[in-house]
């Protein structure tokens, strides 16, 4: 684990099985900033087009690991409580970088601006996600 700059033990980002399946790396994390990408091939619906699903899928995980990192400072956890997107073009291959940054940082609350981005940089999808904060269950 790593440690924030008052030496509190920051939360570490493991995947999950979808986010496995779905090609997602992380190119890096902090309470700043989470940042990962994930292939548009193997993502797409069936008009070849990355699916917006996929999208949302993506998006509200990098948003709720950013979060999770920001409630491990506090000694608390992270649940999603509402995320919504709005999609701005589409993608049919490549490689998208999909980057989390706070809106709102509170001891309750956490607000985040998740950009979905192709690899010229275009805005795919903007999504913006609220987790709720709570006491880790021992």
């Amino acid at each position: 684990m790593t440690t924030d700059p008052r030496g509190t033990e920051l939360w570490k980002i493991t995947l999950g099985e979808l986010d496995e399946k779905m090609g997602v790396k992380i190119v890096e994390e902090s309470v700043e900033r989470v940042v990962a990408t994930m292939p548009v091939e193997g993502n797409r619906q069936s008009f070849g087009l990355l699916h917006g699903g996929a999208s949302l899928a993506v998006g509200e995980a990098v948003g709720s690991w950013a979060a999770v990192i920001h409630a491990s400072t506090l000694g608390k956890t992270a649940v999603g409580v509402d995320v919504s997107a709005t999609h701005h073009k589409s993608a049919r291959d490549g490689t998208i970088t999909i980057t989390a940054t706070p809106i709102h940082l509170g001891g309750t609350l956490t607000t985040h601006e998740v950009l979905i981005a192709n690899e010229a940089g275009e805005r795919l999808c903007t999504l913006r996600i609220t987790n709720l904060l709570l006491e880790r269950k021992k």
